[in-house]
């Protein structure tokens, strides 16, 4: 299909998108928390996916290869806008948060999360997003992030550690259960 692309097919560039722009999106949703940013990182993605499917090895699977593009393409917005939108949990109320799987009532709680999730180290927060927010099973999360199975779980300890750390500073008159 990538082959298909880069000789100009938009059919194919069509198909390509229609099968993975949810997942796309829901996965910049996840590290962005932003429904403007995740639509921008949506077509980001995709221009990219478009400019350099010639260039696609075949290394991985074409979802994996999508995966790092999206996880890379969001963690360049965060990086980018870190001054002004993720500078700390003070800046809540200007997160518009609207992931598709989080209901109503639990928005403010999951703007929450998403602040301390996006101050998490950058590798840390990839290996969260993929495995908890997004359910990938821990081998195709190491694929994605070109590592190994032992290292993304040392990551996602490391990162819920952190997570709980700063969400009891948050949230000191909650008790563990």
């Amino acid at each position: 299909m990538l082959q298909l692309i880069s000789e100009g097919n938009e059919l194919s560039f069509r198909r390509l998108y229609d099968y993975y722009s949810e997942m796309v999106y829901n996965t910049a949703m996840g590290f962005v928390g932003d429904v403007k940013y995740a639509e921008e990182i949506t077509q980001d993605v995709f221009t990219k996916a478009y400019r350099n499917a010639g260039s696609f090895k075949g290394n991985s699977s074409v979802k994996t290869w999508l995966y790092r593009i999206t996880v890379n393409t969001s963690l360049n917005q965060i990086n980018k806008n870190k001054r002004h939108r993720y500078s700390g949990l003070e800046d809540i109320e200007k997160i518009e948060y609207d992931h598709p799987g989080i209901l109503l009532e639990n928005k403010e709680n999951a703007k929450t999360l998403q602040l301390a999730i996006n101050a998490l180290a950058e590798t840390q927060k990839t290996a969260f997003v993929l495995s908890f927010v997004e359910g990938l099973p821990r081998q195709e999360v190491a694929d994605i992030m070109e590592t190994s199975l032992k290292a993304v779980e040392s990551l996602l300890q490391r990162a819920k550690g952190n997570l709980r750390t700063k969400l009891e500073k948050m949230y000191p008159y909650r008790r563990k259960k």
